[in-house]
Protein backbone atom coordinates (compact mmCIF):
# COMPACT_ATOMS: atom_id res chain seq x y z
CA UNK A 1 0.00 0.00 0.00
CA UNK A 2 1.01 3.65 -0.12
CA UNK A 3 -0.22 6.73 1.54
CA UNK A 4 -3.09 7.87 -1.25
CA UNK A 5 -4.44 4.16 -0.67
CA UNK A 6 -3.72 4.47 3.06
CA UNK A 7 -5.98 7.16 3.36
CA UNK A 8 -8.20 6.12 1.03
CA UNK A 9 -9.02 3.39 3.41
CA UNK A 10 -9.30 5.57 6.54
CA UNK A 11 -11.63 8.19 4.66
CA UNK A 12 -13.81 5.03 3.62
CA UNK A 13 -14.78 4.21 7.38
CA UNK A 14 -13.91 7.50 9.27
CA UNK A 15 -16.80 9.81 8.44
CA UNK A 16 -15.51 13.90 7.98
CA UNK A 17 -17.67 16.44 9.41
CA UNK A 18 -18.09 20.13 9.85
CA UNK A 19 -16.99 22.25 12.70
CA UNK A 20 -20.62 22.65 13.17
CA UNK A 21 -21.83 18.69 13.34
CA UNK A 22 -18.21 18.66 15.38
CA UNK A 23 -19.64 21.38 18.16
CA UNK A 24 -23.09 19.57 18.54
CA UNK A 25 -21.41 16.40 19.19
CA UNK A 26 -19.22 17.77 21.86
CA UNK A 27 -22.25 19.43 23.41
CA UNK A 28 -24.66 17.13 23.10
CA UNK A 29 -22.65 13.72 23.14
CA UNK A 30 -19.96 14.74 25.25
CA UNK A 31 -17.31 13.74 22.40
CA UNK A 32 -13.91 13.65 23.29
CA UNK A 33 -11.77 15.77 21.12
CA UNK A 34 -8.60 14.57 19.57
CA UNK A 35 -5.25 16.71 18.49
CA UNK A 36 -2.94 14.35 16.72
CA UNK A 37 -0.82 16.95 15.60
CA UNK A 38 2.53 17.49 17.02
CA UNK A 39 3.56 19.56 20.74
CA UNK A 40 5.06 22.59 18.85
CA UNK A 41 2.51 22.86 15.88
CA UNK A 42 -0.05 22.88 19.03
CA UNK A 43 2.11 25.35 21.13
CA UNK A 44 2.31 27.62 17.74
CA UNK A 45 -1.64 28.08 17.11
CA UNK A 46 -3.54 26.37 20.05
CA UNK A 47 -6.18 23.87 20.10
CA UNK A 48 -9.58 23.74 20.38
CA UNK A 49 -11.35 24.07 23.61
CA UNK A 50 -11.29 21.01 25.60
CA UNK A 51 -9.14 19.30 23.45
CA UNK A 52 -6.89 16.54 24.35
CA UNK A 53 -3.07 16.73 22.91
CA UNK A 54 -1.89 13.05 21.62
CA UNK A 55 0.84 13.18 18.43
CA UNK A 56 -0.10 10.79 16.06
CA UNK A 57 2.78 8.49 17.37
CA UNK A 58 1.60 8.27 20.74
CA UNK A 59 -2.11 7.68 19.63
CA UNK A 60 -1.81 3.63 19.81
CA UNK A 61 -0.65 3.39 23.27
CA UNK A 62 -3.03 6.65 24.83
CA UNK A 63 -6.51 4.71 23.00
CA UNK A 64 -5.25 1.31 24.46
CA UNK A 65 -6.60 0.12 27.93
CA UNK A 66 -4.50 -2.58 28.34
CA UNK A 67 -1.18 -0.21 27.77
CA UNK A 68 0.61 1.44 30.48
CA UNK A 69 -0.01 4.53 29.11
CA UNK A 70 -3.60 4.82 28.31
CA UNK A 71 -5.23 8.04 29.01
CA UNK A 72 -8.66 7.50 30.74
CA UNK A 73 -10.50 10.17 28.76
CA UNK A 74 -10.60 7.69 25.87
CA UNK A 75 -13.67 5.62 26.50
CA UNK A 76 -15.43 3.63 23.35
CA UNK A 77 -18.51 4.24 24.58
CA UNK A 78 -17.75 8.05 23.66
CA UNK A 79 -17.38 9.81 20.29
CA UNK A 80 -14.38 10.41 19.51
CA UNK A 81 -13.50 13.64 16.95
CA UNK A 82 -10.07 14.15 15.67
CA UNK A 83 -7.97 16.71 13.65
CA UNK A 84 -4.35 17.76 12.50
CA UNK A 85 -3.51 20.71 10.36
CA UNK A 86 -4.99 19.55 7.20
CA UNK A 87 -6.80 16.23 7.94
CA UNK A 88 -4.72 13.06 6.52
CA UNK A 89 -3.12 12.43 9.96
CA UNK A 90 -6.72 13.02 11.37
CA UNK A 91 -8.05 10.39 8.96
CA UNK A 92 -5.12 7.71 9.32
CA UNK A 93 -5.65 8.32 13.54
CA UNK A 94 -9.24 7.53 12.96
CA UNK A 95 -9.42 4.50 11.28
CA UNK A 96 -6.92 3.54 14.18
CA UNK A 97 -9.43 3.69 16.46
CA UNK A 98 -11.92 2.16 14.47
CA UNK A 99 -9.29 -0.51 14.22
CA UNK A 100 -9.51 -0.46 18.40
CA UNK A 101 -13.23 -1.08 18.65
CA UNK A 102 -14.10 2.91 18.84
CA UNK A 103 -17.40 2.94 17.34
CA UNK A 104 -18.17 6.63 16.84
CA UNK A 105 -15.11 8.59 15.11
CA UNK A 106 -14.85 11.91 12.96
CA UNK A 107 -12.69 13.27 10.94
CA UNK A 108 -12.98 16.72 11.63
CA UNK A 109 -9.89 17.48 9.28
CA UNK A 110 -7.78 20.91 9.79
CA UNK A 111 -7.33 23.26 12.73
CA UNK A 112 -7.75 25.96 10.67
CA UNK A 113 -10.93 25.14 9.44
CA UNK A 114 -12.29 25.00 13.18
CA UNK A 115 -10.39 28.12 13.85
CA UNK A 116 -11.90 30.23 11.01
CA UNK A 117 -15.42 29.19 11.48
CA UNK A 118 -15.19 30.23 14.68
CA UNK A 119 -14.43 27.58 16.86
CA UNK A 120 -13.33 28.08 20.13
CA UNK A 121 -9.65 27.92 21.11
CA UNK A 122 -7.24 27.82 23.75
CA UNK A 123 -3.66 28.66 23.68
Amino acid sequence: MNVKELLAAANAVVPKISPDEARKLMAGKNALVVDVRDAPEVQASGKVKGAVNVSRGMLDFRADPESPYHDKAFSKERPVIVYCASGGRAALSGKLLKDFGYGEVYNLGGFKDWAESGGEVEK
